[in-house]
């Protein structure tokens, strides 16, 4: 199965698992890539990311062509190390997000299912926030074949 590029979507590595963030141009995302990489997390992609299944699982890398590649605004295109990661959440950024996820939904992406969270962008502790949403709603990990 070929990989399906998904625009508009920054992603990071969190322990293994990888945590989406999508919204429109300017919305945040890069600069929440930035605050979580600040905390440990590693870029996945910046701005595009490539998504396929394996295993069941749907696993997240960088496009060829922007890897290792993050704009950091007012500063520019800035290189970074680059890693995978099995998708566990998706937060779809919104200044209109209800203060409480009293209904978390979910996306299919080629064919798995994938938590979605709407997330307000901006403040100062987006980041440890976005780590409590991915241990709170976020799928584990896939446990390796028996024969690994």
């Amino acid at each position: 199965m070929s990989a399906r590029i998904l625009a508009n979507t920054t992603a990071v590595a969190i322990g293994g698992r990888a945590l989406l963030i999508e919204g429109v141009p300017g919305a945040g995302k890069s600069s929440l890539a930035l605050a979580l990489i600040d905390r440990g997390a590693t870029l996945i992609g910046d701005d595009a990311v490539s998504l396929e299944v394996r295993d069941g699982a749907l696993l997240a890398a960088s496009p060829p062509n922007t890897k290792g590649l993050i704009e950091v605004r007012n500063v520019g295109i800035v290189e970074m190390p680059v890693t995978t990661g099995t998708v566990a959440l998706m937060l779809t950024l919104d200044p209109a997000a209800p203060r409480f996820p009293m209904d978390p939904s979910s996306r299919t992406i080629e064919g798995v299912s994938v938590p979605l969270l709407p997330f307000a962008p901006g403040d100062a502790i987006q980041a440890l926030r976005a780590e409590h949403a991915l241990a709170q709603h976020g799928l584990p990990l896939p446990k390796p074949p028996e024969n690994a």
